[in-house]
This record gives structure tokens, C-alpha cells and sequence, in this order.
């Protein structure tokens, strides 16, 4: 999976929004080494690969759920639900596969079914059909478009924020492209859309990104999003 610049990796603080990083793995951690104990096998093994999964992507996932939810809180209580399911399932996971895309999928649905607990509103499905964009890996390249100068730093409280106005599911489009640096392909296996949907929904996301930050400061963001 492609890292952008400034995206929190494994071993760097978070960076984004609010106060610093607090220790909101700490919590899930201690979760998981309680549901994976040591056993004799064939669970044992698959244990301890787990773990070793959970250890390589938990900081990274922690700063996805951050910018999901834009509380920390929050974020801790998404991430352990996510990994949680992710152990649940692991037999479902293939190796061969890159275990965050796997992780990001379950995550997206955890959130999508938290939204929706607590609005109590529809969304629009993320299986509904467009027309699929030309076979092959296909990057959003978000170099080109200037939201990336913004996301792949760590965000301030009015990108934040912005990106919390956004639907959820163009939020979540814009993240996994532009701060997650992942491909279309990929991200149309997360949400279980098309990739013309996910074209689409980036490039509205973004559009509407744009839009808010130049109404919050155009002064700060008019030359920025040009």
C-alpha cells in the first residue's frame, strides 16, 4: 500500500486533528492480547500472525479512524470494533492480500454502521451500479490535484472539518485516495462499489472540499485549491 508523504506510519505520532496523538491504541491492544491468548494449533498460529498484523497496521489504522470520525474517542472505539471483526473473520483474511486493504474495508463498514445508529439515516448504497472505469491498476493521482498539498500534511482543524461536512461517502473516497494514497481498485474492493463510483465520488468529494474551505478562508485556501 502506497504511503504518502506526512500520512502517520507505524511508528510516527499523530500528527492530525486536535491535540496530540493520545495513546488510543494502548486501549485496543490490551483488548487484543486479552482475546488472543496463546492456544495449541493451527489457532495458535494464526493467533500470533494476528498479532504480528495488528502490531504492523494499528498506528496507521488509529490515524485513519481519527480523520474518519474526528474524535479521538471515537476513533479508539472504531478501532477496537474494527479489529475485533477483523480477528472475528480471520480465517476469511487471504495472506496473499494486503492485510490493511482487508482491515480498511471492515473499518469502513464498522463506521458506515455507527453512522447510521446514530442518525438514523439512510445512505446511499455502496452497491449501486455505474459504469466500470477501463480494467488495470488505476491510481486517483492525487499529486494533481491540489487537495493533496493539504491532506498530505497533517490536517488542521478547518480541513477537518471539512472533510466531517462531506457525506460519508465521499469522505471516506477522499481519505482512502488522498491520504491513504491507495488505488482506485482498492478502494472500490473497500467499499463494494464500482470504480466509475469511486471516481466519482472522489472527484465530488473533493470539489465540495475545495468549496468549503475557500467559503471558511479565502484568504488562506483560495490560491491552495486553485
Amino acid at each position: 500500500m502506497a504511503q504518502l508523504a506526512g500520512t502517520p506510519g507505524a511508528n510516527e505520532p499523530y500528527k492530525g486533528y486536535g491535540s496530540p496523538r493520545p495513546d488510543g491504541v494502548g486501549r485496543v491492544r490490551v483488548m487484543i492480547g486479552a482475546i488472543v491468548k496463546p492456544k495449541e494449533g493451527a489457532f495458535k498460529k494464526d493467533a500470533a500472525m494476528f498479532e504480528k498484523l495488528f502490531r504492523d497496521t494499528q498506528r496507521q489504522a488509529y490515524g485513519l479512524a481519527c480523520r474518519m470520525t474526528g474524535n479521538p474517542s471515537e476513533a479508539e472505539d472504531l478501532l477496537q470494533e474494527s479489529f475485533l471483526r477483523a480477528f472475528r473473520f480471520f480465517e476469511r483474511y487471504d495472506p496473499e492480500l494486503p492485510f490493511s486493504s482487508w482491515l480498511y474495508r471492515i473499518m469502513t463498514n464498522a463506521y458506515i454502521d455507527t453512522v447510521r445508529k446514530k442518525s438514523r439515516l439512510k445512505l446511499l448504497s455502496f452497491s449501486q451500479p455505474t459504469a466500470d472505469a477501463p480494467s488495470g491498476f488505476d491510481f486517483a493521482d492525487p499529486e494533481a490535484s491540489p487537495e493533496f498539498e493539504l491532506l498530505k500534511n497533517a490536517l488542521d482543524d478547518t480541513v477537518q472539518a471539512g472533510l466531517l461536512s462531506l457525506p460519508v461517502d465521499f469522505r471516506l473516497a477522499v481519505l482512502l485516495a488522498d491520504v491513504e494514497g491507495l488505488a482506485y481498485e482498492e478502494i472500490s474492493e473497500i467499499m463494494q462499489t464500482s470504480i466509475g463510483t469511486v471516481r466519482s465520488r472522489i472527484h465530488r468529494g473533493r470539489q465540495r472540499l475545495r468549496e468549503y474551505l475557500v467559503r471558511k478562508d479565502p484568504q488562506k485556501y483560495r490560491e491552495v485549491t486553485a
